[in-house]
């Protein structure tokens, strides 16, 4: 875990439900800190800071370009 960097924080799984398929797809590198546990008890969220999306160093530069593409007002997928 060492060579992983936080690029994105989130309060609930379906936030970055369309992310997660596409950092698989473009077979980037990536881990959801607190996943599990927000996930069994959703209140938890604030009390652990969120939801962390950590990439591997090797692949920040793409995944900052999915989430930057994502959050634009003109895509269809947009992050809300």
């Amino acid at each position: 875990m060492k060579d992983f960097t936080p690029i994105a924080k989130f309060t609930y799984e379906h936030e970055y439900s369309v992310l997660k398929h596409l950092l698989e797809q473009a077979n980037i590198q990536y881990f959801f800190k607190n996943e599990t546990m927000i996930g069994m008890v959703p209140f938890y969220s604030n009390a652990l800071g969120g939801i962390i999306l950590l990439v591997h160093q090797n692949d920040k530069e793409k995944a900052l370009k999915i989430l930057k593409d994502l959050n634009t007002e003109q895509a269809d997928l947009r992050i809300v």
